[in-house]
């Protein structure tokens, strides 16, 4: 859909250029301002006197027109090299509308500019309109544009990855600076290598010439000894810029994209809803190793409980004191089970409580 809006606005921008303001109304449908603005241009072109154009294209509707294929008729008069049907019109064919408002236009514009005077000063008040409508337009698109990039600033914010992004572009502004540098390097050791090519040819065309003195050998042996230092000098400074910026590329490639990062988090949250599975199962393990181990200090103290009551009864019934003190021991052991007995209900009931 935002296809096709483009190229309309694009016919209302040019027929609002030449001077048919209904292009800038909104409470008409893109087909009826289409009409209007072929009818306003057709009834320019036709008639010499503009101002009485504009009142005879308010007079006619753009539905009678398009109902009475006017347009098209009209057109065929006017000498069109374009054709144009009512359907385009209805159907917003931007392919066939476009070249037929642009070649009105064109003729519009060319019978304005051979009105005299007068009819310059009718539509000055008009383009100022036309302008002030640009104008507002291209306000509320700035508007637009401003409300989108406060939006995904604050969604970079939410997320948490402002220092990520500061940094990917601190390192992006590095590697253009490097790659900035290594062109111009490079364009200087062109340059150079240039100037030392001519000035080779130039010692072969001496050489060649029979100049052959003792002063030209050590000339040429000491230009070629700084030539080879300033080639290897700038071979050395080469190799070092391409570490540079292999290992700023490097950098960038370590850095994690979205796609991984979304990767990392789903893994961590698996782990973590692992590692929580795990810890509830060594707690219930432990609560059941524990449960299991007093069980067993239980059953060990009344299994010496007993041994304890068998080994005395016999020797109770031998005498009354032996007798008394059996009943005494009996009494003491029940009243420390009733005792250990509150206890594990007490300790039962505050499990109970904070599960």
């Amino acid at each position: 859909m935002a296809d096709s809006q483009c190229p309309i606005q694009e016919i209302f921008d040019l027929l609002s250029s030449a001077g048919y303001v209904d292009a800038t109304k909104s409470d008409a449908s893109s087909a009826e301002k289409i009409a209007g603005g072929l009818a306003w241009c057709i009834a320019s072109v036709e008639s010499s006197d503009l101002q009485s154009d504009v009142v005879s294209d308010q007079t006619v509707t753009p539905k009678s027109i398009i109902d009475n294929a006017l347009i098209e008729e009209r057109l065929r008069l006017l000498g069109c090299p374009y054709i144009l049907h009512e359907t385009d019109i209805q159907n917003l064919d931007n392919e066939v509308l476009f070249p037929v408002i642009q070649w009105l236009v064109k003729r519009v514009r060319k019978q304005r500019g051979n009105g005299d005077n007068e009819d310059g000063q009718l539509k000055e008040p008009e383009t100022s309109t036309v302008m002030i409508g640009n104008l507002d337009e291209l306000n509320q698109r700035k508007d637009t544009v401003l409300n989108e990039l406060h939006c995904i600033r604050e969604g970079i914010n939410k997320e948490g990855s402002t220092a990520k992004v500061q940094k990917l572009i601190s390192l992006l502004e590095l590697l253009k600076d490097i790659e900035r540098q290594e062109s111009d390097l490079r364009s200087d050791y062109d340059a150079k290598h240039s100037e030392l090519q001519a000035e080779i040819i130039e010692l072969e065309a001496k050489i060649a010439s029979g100049c052959d003195s003792k002063d030209f050998s050590n000339q040429l042996n000491h230009s070629l000894s700084e030539s080879h230092e300033k080639l290897n000098s700038a071979k050395k400074e080469l190799a070092a810029r391409l570490r540079a910026v292999v290992a700023v590329k490097r950098k960038l490639d370590d850095l994690p994209c979205p796609s991984e990062l979304i990767q990392y988090e789903s893994r961590f949250s698996e782990l973590y809803a692992y590692i929580q599975g795990k810890h509830r199962q060594t707690r219930k393990f432990y609560t059941t190793f524990n449960a299991l181990l007093e069980i067993k200090e239980l059953m060990l103290k009344e299994t010496s409980l007993l041994n304890s009551i068998i080994s005395q009864f016999q020797d109770a019934f031998s005498s009354s004191v032996s007798r008394i003190k059996l009943i005494d021991s009996m009494e003491g052991i029940v009243k420390g089970s009733q005792q250990k007995q509150e206890k594990v209900q007490v300790r039962l009931r505050a499990r109970r409580e904070s599960s």
